[in-house]
């Protein structure tokens, strides 16, 4: 199946580094980043999990589960965390499906043939508490992911979800933000006391609501 911005994410059980995963279960009410890779024991893999080990702790600040997906078994996924472990000075602790038969990956639709007809593209999933996708990013097997990026896409998302505001180009935490063009600017200067600047009409710029 093909999955668009806005709908509900399939569920799936499937066997993992920790077991066995009810994704919903899993999941919980916690946002997820779910995030695929080509195989195990290959190198720019092998970098992007030590990564997002490394920044668990920002995840988390953020209510966010981050899961992986590779299509070799669990066996196979064992014996990498060890090597992702040891080059990339962490200890990995969130889990890696193991989708060797390509339930998953048929189901979320990361094989793509005319990259790759054998091995996941690597796409990232986010999806909110309540299941639906917020975000989809598909890069091609030789291109590392930035999670930096993925981070900042996440606060905007939860940034905007609350607040009647988007985030403009190359925006981070705590920067200036663009008041929606349904409010008035009346209203809006109302709305954020902390100040609205207009540029045009329908460009208007307030101090980040939530800082």
């Amino acid at each position: 199946m093909s999955l668009r911005l806005g709908d509900t994410v399939p569920n799936f059980t499937q066997d993992s580094s920790v077991g066995t995963i009810d994704f919903y279960d899993w999941a919980g009410n916690s946002w997820v980043v779910l995030f695929s890779h080509p195989a195990d024991y290959t190198p720019v893999c092998t970098t992007e999990l030590g990564m997002v080990s490394k920044l668990q702790p920002e995840f988390e600040k953020r209510n966010v589960k981050v899961i992986a997906l590779s299509v070799d078994d669990a066996q196979s996924h064992a014996g990498w965390i060890g090597d992702i472990n040891e080059t990339q000075c962490t200890t990995v602790n969130y889990p890696i499906l193991a989708d060797a038969d390509k339930k998953v990956s048929d189901l979320y639709d990361m094989i793509h043939p005319n990259a790759n007809a054998k091995v996941t593209v690597r796409t990232v999933f986010i999806i909110d508490g309540d299941h639906k996708l917020r975000t989809l990013i598909t890069y091609p097997p030789s291109t590392g992911r930035n999670f930096d990026e993925i981070l900042r896409v996440i606060d905007s998302l939860q940034l905007t979800d609350n607040y009647q505001v988007a985030t403009p180009v190359n925006w981070q935490d705590g920067e200036d933000v663009v008041v929606v063009p349904t409010i008035p600017t009346e209203e809006a200067k109302q709305k954020f006391p902390k100040g609205v600047t207009e540029i045009k009409p329908y460009l208007r710029m307030t101090p980040q609501p939530n800082k």
